[in-house]
């Protein structure tokens, strides 16, 4: 048995170390650890409530917004207020705006590169995609990132700026659009619109949509010339579809509600080859190999961060182990398809589990259905309706923000006593994934996924591992925090 360490990961959010055991040409254990320890936890205990709305989207720089839809979904909660409609839907498009960007920006500046590497270098296909896609030098860049900054100005429209905006509030949001602006929106989506079907995919996003088998997937694929079609064909030479299998039981907090009496555009609950109702009160923290004091698993309304500067035996990270249930999940675009009943995710995960192409074939097929989803709730904007309802501080309270990143599932956790932040807790998407070991020895889900991989004699830097590992799209200061 031989140990090779991996990491730090270039083109992460944060820092990502992987140490794997290798025997017999193959993964036979995998520990992931985050190594950065933040603690936006512990400062938040102590401010006032509002006061989250400021701090916790600096959690991230990428996914800031998901942070705060779920500091003002934990906020409204605490008192019971429930948003107009306008201020929903402006919240929706806010938070699809933030989402189909990261989804793209994970396409094309993080995991693209890799098949531009030099292990394959022997493909007929490696000139073409290292042209495409190559780090810095790539010609994609020149495509998406203009289309990536013009589709922001959505953000420009209804949250003043991005990232770390303050327009998402328990009550809704402030920034009230007029008729005039509405109508340069739909301008702004319709551009995006045209990007995605010309560059990304090279058909409507209505088509994109309506493949529902995996053989309707990789034969849509051979017939067209464009970035995800290009994927698809490299993915399938290289095996991508039969590697990165983790749990094959997938968690989402439902995204998308236009309103607390319908059903959420993409379905909350858990999977486990049927769908189940999602019960919140099932997770709980572990923090058995975590660099973090504390014996029981807790629920996250009760539960503490404590970090241990000099560490304790058996852990390995910063990371806590969330549970459901006592089961480890998987989160992601992958897991809301899934849960939203979209017979392409069913499908892929049916037939080979869950694996690198099922996460990225889910995160295009997410963009193909929010863009056309985000036109008809700006249709559905009223001008001069209200967007925003009051909202006061409590003395004493409890509550949940539970929303979608890109990432996956996001949950903050509010306890308020005598007017001020008693208790925050956060779990992140990338917390689930990344998770260590628990108390019962069930490693995360990635490190199941890494297991059985092989890695070639001297290679200390497979590539095959950066798919998996880049297949989850990892985010490690949200995991820490």
């Amino acid at each position: 048995m031989t140990r090779l360490v991996m990491g730090p990961f270039n083109r992460v959010e944060g820092d990502l170390e992987v140490s794997l055991d290798v025997a017999d040409g193959r993964i036979r254990r995998a520990e992931v650890s985050s190594s950065l320890y933040r603690g936006f936890e512990s400062m938040l205990v102590g401010k006032e409530p509002l006061d989250a709305l400021v701090i916790v989207p600096r959690i991230c720089g990428i996914c800031s917004v998901a942070q705060s839809a779920a500091a003002a979904a934990a906020l409204a909660d605490s008192v019971g207020l429930v948003m107009p409609r306008n201020g929903r839907l402006a919240t929706n498009l806010i938070q699809a705006c933030e989402n189909v960007a990261d989804h793209l920006t994970h396409f094309y500046c993080f995991f693209m590169p890799d098949f531009a590497r030099e292990a394959y270098a022997g493909q007929p296909w490696h000139a073409g995609v290292a042209a495409r896609f190559q780090a810095l030098r790539g010609n994609a860049l020149a495509d998406f990132l203009p289309a990536r900054s013009s589709f922001l100005r959505v953000m420009g429209y209804l949250a003043g700026k991005w990232p770390h905006t303050l327009a998402l509030q328990p009550g809704g949001t402030t920034r009230a659009i007029t008729p005039t602006e509405k109508v340069r929106l739909t301008g702004v989506l319709r551009e995006f619109r045209a990007f995605l079907e010309q560059t990304v995919f090279a058909a409507t996003l209505e088509q994109v949509a309506a493949l529902d088998s995996p053989a309707a997937l990789y034969a849509w694929a051979q017939q067209r010339d464009a970035d995800f079609p290009r994927f698809l064909q490299v993915a399938q030479t290289l095996g991508l579809d039969r590697v990165g299998r983790a749990t094959d039981r997938f968690l989402s907090f439902g995204a998308y509600a236009e309103d607390p009496a319908s059903p959420a555009f993409f379905a909350a609950g858990l999977w486990t080859g049927t769908a189940a109702p999602l019960d919140p009160a099932t997770i709980v923290e572990d923090v058995s190999h975590a660099w973090l004091a504390g014996d029981a698993a807790l629920p996250p309304m009760s539960g503490e961060t404590r970090p241990l500067a000099d560490g304790k035996a058996g852990a390995y990270t910063w990371c806590k182990a969330p549970r459901y249930a006592g089961q480890v999940v998987e989160t992601g675009a992958l897991a809301r398809q899934i849960l939203a009943g979209h017979p392409l995710a069913l499908a892929l995960v049916r037939e080979q589990g869950a694996s690198v192409v099922g996460r990225v074939a889910a995160r295009l097929l997410e963009v193909a259905r929010l863009l056309p989803q985000m036109e008809n709730w700006l249709a559905e904007i009223t001008p001069g309706d209200a967007f925003c309802a009051q909202w006061s501080s409590p003395q004493q309270g409890n509550g949940v923000g539970l929303v979608e990143a890109a990432r996956g599932a996001l949950g903050h956790w509010l306890r308020i006593e005598r007017g001020k932040i008693a208790s925050y807790q956060i779990i992140a998407p990338t917390t689930w994934n990344f998770s260590p070991r628990d108390a019962a020895g069930q490693p995360g889900a990635l490190e199941q996924a890494l297991i059985d991989l092989p890695v070639a004699v001297g290679d200390k830097n497979p590539v095959l591992v950066q798919h998996v590992v880049r297949s989850f799209d990892p985010c490690m200061v949200c995991t820490v925090h």
